[in-house]
C-alpha cells in the first residue's frame, strides 16, 4: 500500500459515545411513550441518527409522530448525557503519531456541535488537516460520499487513503470510496468487519500502529 493520508471516523473509533447516544434515543422516544426493543438499537448501531429515527418512526404507523421532532429531542437529551462518553484507549496518542507522518482528516456523521464537543474532550480540536461532519455531506454511509469529500479536502487520491472505521456501514463506505480500510473492534466482531470488506481488523490502536509499521515499513523511517 502507498498511503499518504489517513481518514478517521470519530464515534466508536476515537470516542466511545454509543452508550450516551443510546440513552439519548431511549429518552427521546420515552417522551412519546415509546419503548423500543434492544434489538432495534443494535440494528442501527453505528448508523446516523436521522436514518434510524426516520426508519423507526415510519415503522410505527399507529403512532402520530414526527421524526424531526424526535431528532430534536434526541439532540437535547444527548447534550445532557454526553459526559458519559469516554476516549478510546490510545486514540489521542495514535492521532498525534500519525499527524507527523501523514495528512489526516476526520470524517464523522456527528453534528458540528457534537463533533466540536467530542474533539474538545479528546484534546484534538486542532489536530486534523481537514474535517467533514454532518454538515459536509448529503448521503450517509454506506454511501462513500463522506470519505470522498474528506480525500478531496486533503487533495489526496482515495486509493492512497487509509480509513479507520468501527462500523459495518463505515467499512462498506470506505471500500466504495476506493480507500484502504482498517477496522477496529470497538463495536463489531472481527468476522463481521472482514465480511463487509475490511482489509485489516485490529483490537486496539497499539496493534494498529504495529500493523502500519509492518505493512507500510514506517518503523525507523520517521523516528518514534
Amino acid at each position: 500500500m502507498n498511503i499518504t493520508a489517513i481518514i478517521f471516523d470519530m464515534d466508536g473509533v476515537l470516542i466511545d459515545s454509543e452508550p450516551a447516544h443510546k440513552i439519548a434515543k431511549e429518552r427521546a422516544f420515552a417522551r412519546f411513550g415509546i419503548t423500543l426493543p434492544e434489538a432495534v438499537y443494535e440494528e442501527y448501531k453505528g448508523r446516523p441518527d436521522e436514518t434510524m429515527l426516520n426508519e423507526v418512526v415510519a415503522s410505527l404507523p399507529e403512532v402520530n409522530l414526527d421524526a424531526r421532532q424526535v431528532l430534536r429531542f434526541k439532540h437535547l437529551e444527548f447534550e445532557a448525557v454526553e459526559h458519559l462518553a469516554m476516549p478510546i484507549q490510545g486514540a489521542k496518542e495514535f492521532v498525534n503519531w500519525t499527524k507527523s507522518r501523514f495528512q489526516i482528516a476526520l470524517a464523522t456523521s456527528a453534528t458540528p456541535r457534537n463533533r466540536q464537543a467530542a474533539l474538545h474532550l479528546l484534546g484534538l480540536s486542532d489536530s486534523f488537516d481537514f474535517v467533514v461532519d454532518a454538515s459536509g455531506f448529503s448521503h450517509p454511509k454506506p454511501d462513500p460520499e463522506i470519505f470522498q469529500n474528506a480525500a478531496r479536502g486533503l487533495k489526496a487520491d482515495t486509493t492512497e487513503c487509509l480509513v479507520i472505521e468501527d462500523s459495518l456501514n463505515g467499512v462498506v463506505a470506505g471500500k466504495a470510496a476506493g480507500c484502504h480500510v482498517v477496522a477496529i473492534t470497538t463495536s463489531f466482531a472481527e468476522a463481521r468487519l472482514l465480511r463487509e470488506g475490511a482489509d485489516y481488523v485490529v483490537p486496539s490502536f497499539q496493534q494498529l500502529r504495529r500493523l502500519l509499521d509492518r505493512v507500510l515499513n514506517l518503523d525507523g523511517k520517521n523516528g518514534d
